[in-house]
């Protein structure tokens, strides 16, 4: 069965005035009938040239909180990359779904701009919700930002009458740093609406009706089937556990976890579309499902990757163990030594973790390794609580030297008393 490609369109252009995710009509064309491989991968490179250009993404706007080191990884499209990690994992979706008895049309080169309605409304994230606050979210004004998740996208393909597509790219969120969390990574969303006939007996059903409805479960069924499938293609054929969980955009909800070399591991989150976002689409004729999963995380899975930063390097010891349609295993390279340094300091009421992480990041880069709360108490007499990070700080290409990091631990220091308002102890 062929995969379809859609002419890649500017979100914006057609955008009406997490928990985050998991997160004009377009033409769509066969893929071996018009398009031939090198003018698709020209349009995609067409496009990142344009996303990648720091500037849409920094301005003097008093909301705008996206600093220089983010707007410098927009638009490296890593997912597109035949050859990186990322990509290889990306393909291999495309290819299981290429298998399957329906046409996905595929979207992977969209504008990381999306509007707050595109990002929240749309999926019924309510304007109270933690995933819309600016210390977890980049703003480039009131009312866009860097997309949080691939489903921002999707409310708009499904207004473009798609019914059954596959979205990719790059997110962004601030977040915790460890080897696992970047503020940066990928996302591939799933979408298939299903026929009308086969919905028939639900028609006129909503709310419970309609998610007790047999319906309703034969859609929930043929999603657990198909990422079943999913994952017995990317990882082999592996021991699976559904549990319930919760999105504000679907209704059901899973999660999926595989058993994969003696450990559970979570992989994906999915659902029964909530009839309310199909409403909003102008599909409220239609039902269907959807599902979210991290690229990064089956590529660290699969490729044993350990440091998430290492998919953003250039460096060649790594890009060049890796080759289009091949899982291989990653070989470390040399590793140098960490330096750990230690930060304590009274917090004001309105302190912000995830605030001081990305003041960090700012700093320092992706020298910052780690950063580890190892100490916390409240001081009864002042009533102020004390907090105690661990920082550490280490180079992917060369070792750093106390000198260096205590300049950069100094400069942090006095920003987080001067801009977090804390009382550094």
């Amino acid at each position: 069965m062929k995969i379809s490609i859609s002419a890649y369109l500017s979100i914006l252009a057609l955008a009406a005035p997490v928990c985050n995710s998991w997160s004009t009509s377009s033409q769509t064309t066969s893929f071996k009938s018009r398009y031939t491989t090198t003018t698709l991968q020209s349009s995609t490179e067409a496009k990142a040239e344009t996303y990648a250009d720091p500037t849409r993404y920094l301005s003097d706007h008093p909301n705008n909180n996206v600093p220089p080191h983010i707007a410098a990884l927009v638009g490296k499209g890593l997912h597109t990359k035949p050859n990186h990690p990322i990509g290889i994992i990306r393909t291999k979706i495309q290819e299981y779904f290429a298998s399957q008895p329906h046409d996905y049309i595929i979207y992977d080169a969209e504008d990381p701009i999306v509007t707050t309605t595109q990002c929240f409304d749309d999926l019924r994230i309510p304007p109270e919700h933690p995933g819309r606050s600016p210390s977890d979210t980049y703003y480039i004004d009131d009312t866009t930002l860097l997309r949080t998740h691939t489903s921002a996208h999707q409310s708009e393909h499904l207004r473009s009458g798609a019914d059954c597509f596959l979205c990719a790219g790059d997110v962004y969120r601030r977040d915790e740093i460890d080897s696992s969390h970047y503020t940066a990574f990928h996302q591939l969303e799933g979408v298939r609406l299903f026929p009308k006939e086969e919905m028939k007996g639900a028609e006129a059903l909503s709310g419970e009706g309609w998610t007790s409805s047999p319906e309703c479960k034969a859609i929930g069924d043929d999603l657990k089937q198909t990422l079943e499938g999913l994952m017995d293609h990317l990882f082999g054929e592996t021991e699976k556990k559904w549990s319930e969980d919760y999105f504000p955009f679907t209704t059901p909800s899973y999660e999926l976890e595989i058993k994969y070399e003696g450990e559970w591991l979570e992989v994906l989150g999915c659902g029964v579309v909530h009839e309310e976002v199909l409403a909003m689409a102008d599909r409220s004729d239609r039902r269907g499902w959807a599902f979210g999963l991290g690229l990064e995380r089956l590529a660290m899975i699969l490729f044993e990757i350990p440091d998430i930063r290492l998919f953003w390097t250039d460096d060649e010891r790594f890009t060049n163990q890796f080759k289009e349609g091949q899982i291989t295993k990653f070989e470390p390279y040399s590793k140098y030594p960490p330096v750990y340094k230690d930060i304590a300091f009274w917090i004001p009421d309105d302190f912000v973790e995830n605030d001081f992480f990305e003041l960090a990041r700012g700093i320092a880069g992706d020298i910052v390794e780690r950063m580890e709360m190892i100490d916390e108490f409240t001081n009864p007499k002042k009533g102020k609580t004390s907090k105690c990070y661990r920082i550490t700080y280490r180079s992917m290409d060369r070792s750093l030297t106390n000198e260096e990091v205590d300049a950069l631990q100094d400069k942090l220091r006095d920003n987080a008393a001067e801009g977090l308002g804390v009382e550094v102890r």
